[in-house]
């Protein structure tokens, strides 16, 4: 817990900036641990459950251990009239995962989301931050094959 120690002197041990801190615990483990949850409530002296509640209040926290890659499929109305459900679905078979799984090595999860705000490219997913537009699922193999 010593690296959450740090993230909690960045912010001067001050529960105002509990989201901001819950995102930079989140960068440092790619998800929110339980110990990490339990010692930021204790150490800005506040009820684990006020920590829990804003956890899972944003959809951009993870309380479960993700890839290394995050791949997001947008579901928004544009992508979803454009077939994103074959997208997905090509992603699942590949990776033999459902939705909001990672794979066994860890290596990759798999989210959906109501918009990634490029409609103009949809179908869309992401890998991590890198967008790839206008996908189809004969393209998502390649797509993956560029992580390692």
């Amino acid at each position: 817990m010593n690296r959450v120690d740090d993230l909690i002197k960045k912010y001067d041990g001050q529960a105002s900036w509990l989201v901001m801190l819950l995102q930079d615990i989140q960068t440092e483990y790619n998800y929110l641990p339980a110990q990490a949850i339990e010692h930021v409530a204790t150490k800005l002296n506040i009820p684990i459950t006020r920590v829990h509640n804003v956890a899972t209040f944003y959809s951009s926290f993870s309380l479960n251990e993700r890839g290394k890659h995050i791949i997001r499929v947008c579901d928004g109305t544009a992508c979803h009239l454009r077939s994103a459900d074959n997208i997905r679905n090509e992603i699942k078979r590949q990776l033999g995962i459902k939705e909001g799984q990672t794979t066994p090595d860890k290596k990759f999860t798999l989210e959906v989301v109501a918009c990634l705000g490029v409609c103009a490219l949809a179908p869309v997913i992401t890998v991590n931050a890198e967008y790839n537009g206008n996908m189809t699922p004969e393209k998502v193999r390649d797509v993956l094959a560029q992580y390692d």
